[in-house]
């Protein structure tokens, strides 16, 4: 099993996210996913370019998690939709509660779109996906909407859908993507636990 996921893309993607490593609105030539110490508390920016360098990587976006990669990777496809998901839920924590003590544990999701679409329909798959992932989390008997340290990042070419909330079929292919990923990525998770 690998400590770390690679995935080039065939051409640069538009990417927004709020990764460690190049996130923001930018442009990707594929992402990351780097395993850390459970503990890290470590310079992320360099060790993000690090990690780049070693694996002759130049304009990728980097998610960092201490779960196993090799064991809790989940990836799932719903239409034009591709969702990479790694899992860890050691820090559980609600939207609007004060976080209970920091523990090592993130959920990661990488969308890839294979569909031009507009910033602001980047935004709103963003969006989503963390309505479909708080309920997958909810369904699951998790008392919370995330973890403290969660990762996001939509990747699409530039074109020119607008929309991609629940009313449409983009958003029904995240929200399908974003469930089924994040399920199978928990279950893999709580087996490494046990």
């Amino acid at each position: 099993m690998s400590d770390h996921f690679i995935l080039p893309f065939d051409e640069p993607m538009r990417a927004l996210s709020n990764a460690p490593h190049r996130g923001g609105l930018t442009l990707a030539s594929g992402f990351f996913f780097m395993k850390v110490p459970k503990n890290y508390s470590g310079d992320y920016k360099r060790d993000c370019l690090v990690f780049e360098r070693e694996h002759n990587l130049k304009n990728f976006v980097g998610f960092m998690t201490a779960a196993d990669i090799g064991k809790v990777l989940a990836i799932s496809r719903s239409g034009s939709v591709k969702a990479y998901v790694t899992a860890g839920i050691t820090n559980p924590a609600i939207a609007g509660e004060e976080p209970p003590p920091w523990k090592p544990g993130t959920i990661n999701i990488a969308l890839v779109i294979e569909e031009g679409l507009t910033i602001g329909a980047m935004a709103n798959a963003i969006m989503t996906a963390t309505e479909a992932k708080t309920y997958t989390l909810l369904s699951l008997g998790y008392k919370a909407t995330g973890t403290t340290s969660d990762g996001i990042g939509v990747f699409a070419l530039e074109g020119e859908t607008e929309w991609a909330g629940t009313a449409t079929k983009l958003g029904l292919d995240i929200g399908r993507a974003v469930r089924e990923a994040l399920e199978e990525s928990l279950r893999k998770w709580e087996m490494t636990r046990c």
